[in-house]
């Protein structure tokens, strides 16, 4: 990453500027393909103020703080920068995570309706349908508790529910 600073209407000495190379390095961790790196340093009005613009790949971002002091006005930039970094990368991943399941064939949506006080609330549940035979989840349902279980079948790479009707009976649905 490349780091330039400008400073206005103050001397820029190098322990401002070894404090900001150490607090940028604090950005790195959370975003790696963080390009350039622009700190623009002025003294008005008896504030310090530090504008911090960030260069990423299809991004820029920017946080602009004022302090009586330089270093903390630096320390809030960075900080400021630091949130954004962290929201931007959390939607940026979401938006990957979501569009992997649009594409994933073995990811199924079941919507569970609950009735409470008049009201229809739906949870909706992703469930990663796993490929096996009808014995195969058979077996498989005396092992977990859920009241239903959702595959995909390998005979009709379809897929399935098994719900359990009884003691000893079940029902195969196939869509």
């Amino acid at each position: 990453m490349q780091i330039s600073i400008t400073a206005r209407h103050f001397h820029l000495t190098n322990a401002i500027r070894d404090h900001i190379n150490d607090s940028v390095v604090k950005l790195e961790k959370y975003f790696d393909n963080i390009m350039t790196a622009h700190f623009v340093l002025s003294f008005e009005n008896n504030q310090n103020n530090v504008e911090l613009v960030l260069h990423a790949p299809k991004h820029n971002l920017i946080s602009v703080t004022s302090e009586k002091d330089m270093y903390l006005a630096v320390d809030n930039a960075v900080d400021k920068m630091e949130q954004q970094i962290k929201k931007m990368k959390d939607k940026w991943s979401d938006y990957h995570y979501k569009k992997s399941l649009k594409d994933n064939a073995h990811f199924v949506y079941a919507n569970l309706i609950e009735r409470g006080n008049d009201k229809k609330t739906i949870k909706i549940k992703r469930i990663l349908a796993e490929d096996m035979t009808v014995r195969e989840a058979l077996d498989r349902f005396d092992e977990i508790d859920e009241p239903y279980l959702i595959f995909k079948n390998i005979e009709t790479d379809r897929v399935n529910v098994l719900v359990k009707k009884g003691e000893d009976h079940y029902k195969l649905i196939e869509p």
